[in-house]
């Protein structure tokens, strides 16, 4: 298998999540309107605007979406969407738009430290978007390095680690737990409070675990499974608990994207599922189809031995037992 190719299905699984979550952001800062505020209505901000020679009026504006930070504010969408374009077509020497994609990953971060300054800067607010702020520099590590390359890889665990600490730090009650949890839950599960209650503990309980079993090689996979079906399940909540016949559009403009956006939340796992899956060699843990792990001997790596031609073959051909 071919990792290096720039749709194998590792890079895919990473292409597609950054994808989605470019686009559903997009579709946030189009439709809707981005969390930036609490950052830039601030009087410290707006003593940079008058240093910059602005006015109140311009800054603020007079009307409808006509001042400077509602205009650019409406603009951002753009930089989101080309981003977007660029998950799909990236590829390994495209050095501009690993840039971009660099650069994508400091508008998420941005984005989520907004919404935990609107948090009253809780901890998990922040730390649970870390698949999130971290799928754009995954695909390009992926792309430069190679997916199965360690620094690749040990990213990836970081971004798991980060999601499912944040969720479960909410979830078993460390920091006040949301209510469109508990909503979600009663809602989707059709139980009231208490039992609810109960399952988001248990919940937040498995995800520290996950944490945890992720770093250890015989727990790994498993946690790897559970973090990719608990992470589809939870994004694919915000729509299923929303959505209804009886709304325009079922309201999936309200809805849909909540699950978009989260989706590196269960594709970040695959993609570890996908490296993980070969069998490793019974002594020294390299994989069975790495040429670069297990490297052909040569008669020039013989000959760099020091040993006679006479005895190349015979040595070539001797199985361990022999030697």
């Amino acid at each position: 298998m071919n990792d290096s190719k720039p749709f194998s299905l590792p890079i895919a699984a990473l292409r597609l999540g950054a994808f989605l979550c470019f686009a559903g952001w997009t579709w946030v800062h189009y439709y809707w309107e981005a969390p930036y505020g609490v950052l830039l209505w601030q009087d410290a901000t707006f003593d940079l605007a008058t240093r910059l020679g602005l006015t109140w009026d311009e800054f603020v504006g007079t009307g409808a979406d006509d001042g400077f930070v509602q205009k650019w504010l409406g603009k951002i969408w753009w930089l989101y969407l080309a981003c977007t374009v660029m998950t799909l077509t990236v590829r390994k020497k495209s050095w501009f738009q690993m840039a971009g994609l660099v650069f994508g990953s400091g508008m998420l971060t941005i984005l989520c430290y907004a919404k935990y300054v609107a948090s009253q800067r809780q901890l998990p607010m922040f730390v649970e978007h870390g698949s999130q702020m971290l799928i754009p520099i995954l695909l390009v590590l992926a792309l430069s390095l190679g997916p199965r390359h360690r620094l690749t890889v040990i990213t990836a665990v970081i971004a798991v680690i980060m999601t499912f600490a944040g969720h479960g730090s909410y979830a078993l009650g460390y920091w006040p737990t949301p209510g469109n949890f508990y909503a979600m839950t009663s809602l989707i599960l059709e139980v009231e409070y208490p039992t609810a209650q109960s399952l988001l503990r248990v919940a937040g309980m498995l995800d520290f675990l996950v944490c945890i079993g992720i770093c250890i090689p015989y727990l790994r996979h498993p946690s790897a499974w559970y973090a990719t079906i608990w992470g589809f399940l939870t994004s694919i909540a915000r729509p299923v608990a929303g959505m209804s016949w009886g709304l325009h559009y079922w309201g999936a403009d309200q809805f849909l994207h909540e699950a978009v956006l989260r989706a590196p939340h269960f594709l970040i796992p695959v993609y570890l599922l996908i490296v993980w899956r070969q069998r490793r060699g019974p002594e020294t843990g390299q994989t069975a189809d790495d040429p670069q792990q297990n490297p052909t001997v040569t008669d020039a790596d013989v000959t760099d031995l020091g040993l006679p031609a006479t005895n190349r073959l015979c040595t070539l051909d001797r199985t361990p037992s022999d030697q």
